[in-house]
């Protein structure tokens, strides 16, 4: 068996990872000398070096500075993301499981209609109704996270509301909007957080997804699907730099997210002692 201290050490590498990224997007631009948007036309496309250590673009711009900008912006809409998800779908499941009846049947409906679209082609189609950009990019793949929260929500909800400490509380005159306060959210907030950790992750990619098909970031943004679309051509000719320092980026920034959210999940299952850092 594994004690507290082993059991939360598990949790470590992806927050030692997500460390790294914030210090390196906060702080980084700030000591790094060049800016992400200043070009220098005599050191186009050159390799990585001293001076450029993830080499330049097709414009001379210095890719680790747009790395780091880019970073900063997918890390923030990673956050939007999981906050514009969360609290919303968050309100729905309560509002399902607590009122039931037409107000269930209504939110788990319109759960259904939202999740029998692939994620990112309703993110799409909401960038592109909306006239693209990264708001209406950010607002598509927000829509796409409440299914997530309003389904887990309810079901934690219910759970919680038919235990006996529940009756014990109305017993005593508290009202409902105070068992939700004190007992519902609360109880559940574990459960919320493990998928929290996972949106954020699936937040960055998404967005990423929609900045190399043209509906995320406006060029010239420095954001890491952008930066990836704009490396593409220069990849099959020897350029590999532009492409796949960002893909490194949210390669870890997502991988950080889903083994949190996984390592999350098994210390609340129990069974941490059964996950191996």
């Amino acid at each position: 068996m594994m004690t507290a201290r082993n059991r939360y050490g598990i949790l470590a590498p992806p927050l030692a990872m997500f460390a790294l990224l914030v210090l390196l997007t906060l702080i980084g631009p700030m000591a790094w000398p060049h800016n992400a948007y200043d070009m220098d036309f005599a050191a186009v496309l050159a390799p990585p070096s001293w001076d450029h250590p993830m080499g330049t673009d097709a414009n001379g711009r210095d890719v680790l500075a747009r790395f780091l900008d880019g970073g900063r912006l997918s890390l923030l809409v990673g956050v939007v993301v999981m906050v514009g998800g969360l609290v919303p779908g968050a309100l729905l499941g309560i509002l399902a499981a607590r009122l039931g009846g037409v107000v269930d049947a209504f939110v788990m409906r319109m759960s259904d209609s939202i999740a029998a679209f692939p994620p990112i082609l309703l993110a799409m189609a909401v960038a592109i109704g909306l006239g693209g950009g990264l708001a209406t990019a950010v607002l598509g793949v927000i829509l796409s996270t409440l299914p997530f929260f309003a389904r887990l929500m309810r079901s934690e909800t219910r759970r919680i509301l038919a235990m006996p400490f529940i009756e014990a509380a109305r017993a005593m005159g508290a009202s409902p909007a105070l068992i939700v306060m004190r007992h519902v959210l609360p109880h559940s907030a574990s459960t919320m957080l493990v998928q929290s950790a996972a949106v954020f992750g699936y937040g960055i990619a998404t967005l990423a997804g929609l900045g190399f098909v043209g509906l995320g970031a406006p060029i010239p943004t420095a954001e890491w699907g952008v930066m990836i679309t704009d490396g593409m051509p220069y990849a099959l000719t020897g350029q590999w730099w532009i492409a796949v320092f960002p893909g490194l980026g949210i390669l870890l920034a997502v991988s950080a997210a889903n083994m949190l959210a996984d390592r999350l999940s098994g210390l609340l299952r129990g069974d941490g002692e059964e996950v191996r850092p």
